[in-house]
């Protein structure tokens, strides 16, 4: 199979930080098809060798299993190629046309890694260009908009130049390994799918903790936010991959009419809701690892009296038979106590217990999405003590045991990561991981009360000092259901 991947904002940090070491792992396994150029465009002026140079330099930087030698990097160098563009000037795309019509290719992948502000002014340069071929795929990087009003003037634009099956709207958390083992723990099993539902499950937490801050884009994310960089996209396609009905097959539109019901299904906000379910912080000077780090407002590109969120925490409820009255809670941020990533279901405990046990104690099923790789499940056996005397004696206390399953360890050679896998999808021209408009849609619909709300009120986030879970209140708000954080049960 012969492909061309243009990659418009070649020379920036999604590119050498992402995506470059992506193809170059699908090429090292094989899977990278090798009849394929890959162009970078952006404005600077670099020749194919100046650019190989400059992405074999940016390479030295990640980390060691995945870094080249100098002898595989030559081979994959010749895939490299580069051509100065101005996105906003038309005669530049006529002279891309040029270079892709020296050959003849299957696929066309024009990959958007540039701000989102440019997303309309590219595809109708394509279209002037007449390399909106049917051959040709698109790739729009989040955040799509920065409300729903700006998505879907996106997703107008666009569409009017490609189709949807053209489309490819990236969500790298769908392509990770452990949220794929989400779908098959779900529709690969029987053994939770009678489980899976409001009779058994007391609530789901959805966690996506940070220890880092906003690093070297503060600029972008004082205008961005918790809520947009996380919730209204990642968290809520993990909600909608525990929620969603078993679609009637594997085909791609028939998994995102399934998410898209979950996303439609969501509780609507209300004055009252969003005045009790819904908790945004700012980080404030702190300790990670030993060592103290500033407090958002004090880093670079951040105004200083910033009011953006750097922690969300959110209840929502899915209104449908299988989850009524189940809460689904969401929490994401920035310096927070460790890096982790993680779904907690907690189910209900047993009807009637007849053996001793600690109180609060239940099964718990710990879905781990990074940076380990895995499942737990909480059960609860006989204690110590049966050894002296007869649990069915009354005597004998339960105490709580896991099995915990490692991925990382069972399959840590054949793992495939989540751009490596995204990147050889669109080459592939599989839809399956990319999300469709209307689900976009509907997940801005249901957080733009809550953006409403921060603009007009007059209070600033809670603060909560860098290193710990976030603000006190977060925690307030899961009490108020008498449940409480996975990691302060």
């Amino acid at each position: 199979m012969s492909f061309d991947l243009i990659l418009f904002g070649g020379t920036g940090d999604l590119v050498w930080r992402k995506l470059m070491p992506a193809l170059f792992q699908a090429f090292r396994h094989g899977t990278l098809p090798a009849d394929g150029r890959i162009i970078g465009v952006a404005r600077d002026e670099h020749s194919d060798d100046e650019y190989r140079a400059l992405i074999a330099e940016r390479f030295k930087s990640i980390e060691d299993a995945k870094r080249p030698s100098d002898e595989e990097f030559g081979r994959f160098a010749q895939l490299l190629h580069y051509q100065r563009m101005d996105a906003s000037q038309p005669a530049d795309f006529e002279r891309l046309k040029t270079l892709l019509r020296t050959r003849d290719t299957d696929t066309t992948v024009m990959y958007l890694a540039t701000a989102p502000a440019l997303f309309t002014t590219i595809c109708e340069h394509l279209a002037g260009a007449g390399l909106n071929t049917p051959s040709t795929r698109i790739v729009l990087e989040k955040p799509l908009g920065n409300d729903l009003a700006s998505n879907r003037a996106i997703n107008r634009a666009v569409r009017d130049v490609f189709s949807e099956d053209q489309i490819f709207r990236i969500d790298h958390y769908l392509g990770k390994p452990s949220v794929q083992n989400l779908f098959a723990l779900r529709f690969g099993n029987a053994l939770f799918e009678p489980l899976w539902r409001r009779e058994t499950i007391a609530n789901i937490q959805i966690t996506i903790a940070e220890d880092l801050g906003v690093e070297k884009r503060g600029a972008f994310y004082d205008s961005t936010g918790a809520l947009r960089d996380m919730v209204q996209n990642h968290a809520l396609q993990l909600l909608c991959a525990i929620g969603m009905e078993p679609p009637i097959s594997s085909h791609a539109d028939a998994i995102r009419d399934e998410k898209l019901k979950v996303l439609r299904a969501l509780r609507p906000w209300t004055a009252e809701t969003l005045a009790q379910h819904v908790v945004r912080g700012q980080y404030g000077a702190g300790t990670i690892g030993g060592q103290a780090v500033p407090g958002y407002r004090q880093e670079p590109g951040v105004d200083p009296h910033s009011t953006t969120e750097t922690f969300v925490a959110l209840r929502t409820e899915i209104c449908t038979w299988r989850w009524a009255g189940v809460p689904f809670y969401i929490r994401t941020g920035k310096r927070l106590a460790s890096r982790d990533a993680r779904i907690v279901v907690n189910f209900r405990p047993v009807p009637h217990p007849i053996f001793p046990a600690p109180p609060g104690l239940s099964n718990q099923l710990v879905i781990h999405l990074q940076p380990k790789d895995g499942l737990e499940l909480h059960l609860l056996a006989e204690g110590q003590d049966g050894r002296r005397r007869s649990s069915w004696g009354g005597s004998a206390p339960l105490a709580p045991v896991q099995l915990d399953l490692d991925f990382e360890k069972r399959f840590g050679t054949e793992r495939v990561g989540a751009y490596e896998r995204l990147l050889l999808d669109v080459i592939d021209g599989r839809l399956n991981l990319f999300v469709r408009s209307d689900e976009q849609e509907a997940a801005w619909h249901w957080v733009e009360p809550v953006l409403d709300l921060w603009r007009t009120t007059s209070q600033a986030p809670r603060a909560y000092a860098a290193g710990t879970w976030g603000p006190s209140s977060a925690s307030a708000m899961i009490a108020r259901d008498s449940h409480c954080w996975s990691e302060e049960c």
